[in-house]
């Protein structure tokens, strides 16, 4: 009986001890999961931030080519891949879903870029980020260098670069034992751009640069105590840098460097460009249906060049013609890069009193345009660089003009559309302001969307009033043959086995940019295989939905209203974008 009562009291006290069971926690909001996802990507991404005019990171610049930064990469996007599986898309609004899909899209296609050894070639002619810490040290682009703190925020900024210099060579030595290095005709393009950093006076330096800019509400002290720092940094910091990548570059990676000029001849090369198109298209495309689209693209565009040839008078067959608009000196009318920049003054001027029939939506961030840095202006394209989040800093188109008196305006209207407006622009510009998105798809970027609008924005010079001169009309047909062209080169070279040289040719016979021009777009595509395919791609989507539209709503389409709903959705996969169309048509039918 008294193990009987003992049990029984034993039985009780358990029970009144023991918990209910944990409860699974509940997802946090979803509006809040997407903040938590663009504030840890700010800190991983601090150059992104200080682009979109995010303050708070401005003195961090983390060794993104290290194994333990490439570490974090996985993580992060890793957790983010799975914490979407806590949320029913089905029950979310359009918005919501949308964000959902292209949260989704970002961290799959991330996580698959973190398979291939790209660290390893850290350093190219165009896109590596030695180059965009050069543009943030001139102080004319968005670092910004107003207060004390600004220029205290650049010199721990300069510090951790410099282990990113170091770490970038530890790795290219690791490249050339793995035979995962750059062609030689790239790395003689690097040289001297690296070289041109690595000598001459304190004073002189592009990295001085922000010295000669004090603000004029700086005491004597700080511009003392601040101009001590900076000489400090150029001459035991940034030359010594630049010197030893210098040395290592002609010394022992330029003799490394492969004959080859496509991505296919390392190791696993054929995976890596199936990789990068489908993050530039952001489709599933083959090389080769990129390849045999460009070789019809290509027809098609040769005949309308062969209309505007004959509309001008001119005798000779198409590649003569090229010839002949290249060294029209009609065409090469000015002595000075302001002159130049003063042509694309006029063409906005000129466009003006369109763009209200096309657009009814502009945005409120600023516009400039301005010559490409010296230090880069060799090597460099047109381009595009973002306004701050808040409008302050404006968005600039960078005109590379080496030498003015050679400057051919052939093509200045369609690339005056595309770099800036309605290209590049208005799109970025009004998804940065677009307040119904979440803030990491404010700042977003896909190229097949970006550049795919701007090259559609080209296509749409007649409507605001350009394109009147046939060379000019010529020079839109042209930039879209360059388009075109690419996909040839750009999937003959990574996929085909064409050489440097091959891929050169096929671009003289087939447009009217100069053999210089061509060239450095064909090193171009080497550095970074695939982003040239996204124009094309994204244009010719757009220009799809266009028409799809147009036929399926007759007199209810409104082009104002078709380029509200491309432009608000911000920058997302194509697949997405055509989603979104056609339930705008489907809507409005």
């Amino acid at each position: 009986m008294k193990n009987v009562l003992l049990i029984a009291l034993a039985v009780v006290f358990f029970m009144s001890c023991k918990t209910e069971p944990k409860q699974e926690e509940a997802p946090i909001e979803f509006s809040q999961f997407l903040q938590n996802y663009n504030e840890e990507r700010l800190a991983l991404y601090p150059l992104d931030a200080t682009f979109a005019g995010d303050t708070r990171f401005n003195d961090q610049f983390p060794n993104s080519i290290s194994e333990g930064y490439r570490g974090q990469l996985k993580d992060f996007y890793s957790k983010y891949l799975t914490g979407l599986q806590n949320y029913d898309r089905e029950s979310f609004n359009e918005n919501d879903q949308m964000s959902y899909d292209v949260l989704k899209w970002e961290c799959d296609i991330n996580l698959e870029g973190l398979t291939f050894p790209t660290n390893l070639r850290p350093i190219d002619q165009m896109w590596s980020v030695n180059l965009v810490m050069g543009q943030l040290a001139s102080g004319s682009s968005a670092q910004p260098f107003k207060t004390v703190e600004d220029y205290n925020n650049w010199l721990k900024r300069v510090s951790q670069f410099i282990v990113w210099g170091d770490t970038a060579i530890a790795n290219m030595k690791k490249g050339i034992k793995t035979w995962n290095v750059l062609p030689t005709s790239l790395i003689k393009k690097v040289i001297p751009q690296i070289e041109s950093l690595a000598k001459g006076t304190v004073e002189d330096h592009l990295f001085y640069s922000p010295v000669k800019m004090f603000p004029e509400n700086f005491t004597d002290a700080e511009k003392e105590k601040l101009t001590v720092e900076y000489e400090k940094m150029v001459s035991d910091q940034i030359i010594p840098l630049f010197t030893r990548m210098s040395k290592f570059l002609n010394e022992e990676y330029l003799p490394a460097g492969r004959s080859t000029s496509g991505i296919s001849a390392l190791k696993n090369g054929d995976g890596f460009y199936k990789h990068q198109i489908k993050l530039y298209t952001t489709t599933e495309m083959t090389a080769d249906e990129v390849f045999e689209l460009g070789k019809s693209e290509v027809a098609r565009i040769l005949s309308e060049m062969e209309k505007v040839k004959n509309e001008v008078g001119f005798k000779g067959d198409i590649k003569s013609f090229f010839n002949y608009v290249r060294n029209k000196k009609e065409l090469m009318p000015f002595n000075t890069a302001d002159e130049v920049l003063a042509n694309f003054d006029a063409i906005h001027e000129r466009m003006k009193p369109q763009l209200e029939k096309l657009f009814d939506k502009v945005p409120k961030t600023p516009f400039e345009i301005k010559r490409t840095e010296s230090f880069r202006e060799a090597s460099a394209s047109a381009e595009y660089n973002q306004g701050s989040l808040d409008g302050t800093r404006p968005g600039i188109f960078y005109v590379p003009v080496p030498d003015a008196k050679k400057y051919n305006t052939y093509s200045d209207e369609s690339l005056f559309l595309h770099e800036a407006i309605p290209g590049h622009h208005y799109q970025i510009s009004l998804q940065q302001e677009n307040e119904s998105l979440p803030e990491f798809r404010r700042t977003l970027w896909y190229s097949a969307y970006g550049e795919g609008w701007a090259l559609y924005s080209e296509s749409l010079g007649k409507e605001l009033g350009l394109y009147t001169d046939p060379y000019q009309y010529f020079g839109m047909l042209g930039a879209e043959m360059h388009r075109a062209v690419r996909l040839v080169v750009d999937a003959g070279m990574h996929s085909k086995g064409w050489t440097r040289e091959q891929a050169i040719q096929y671009s003289l016979d087939n447009e009217a940019e100069s053999e210089a021009g061509i060239t450095s777009e064909i090193e171009r595509y080497m550095a970074n295989p695939g982003q040239a395919l996204s124009y094309k791609i994204g244009q010719l989507k757009i220009i799809e939905l266009r028409k799809r539209a147009e036929a399926t709503l007759g007199e209810k389409f409104d082009i104002r209203e078709f380029h509200n709903v491309v432009l608000g959705t911000g920058c997302v996969p194509l697949e997405l974008l055509e989603a979104k169309i056609n339930s705008w048509i489907a809507a409005n039918k």
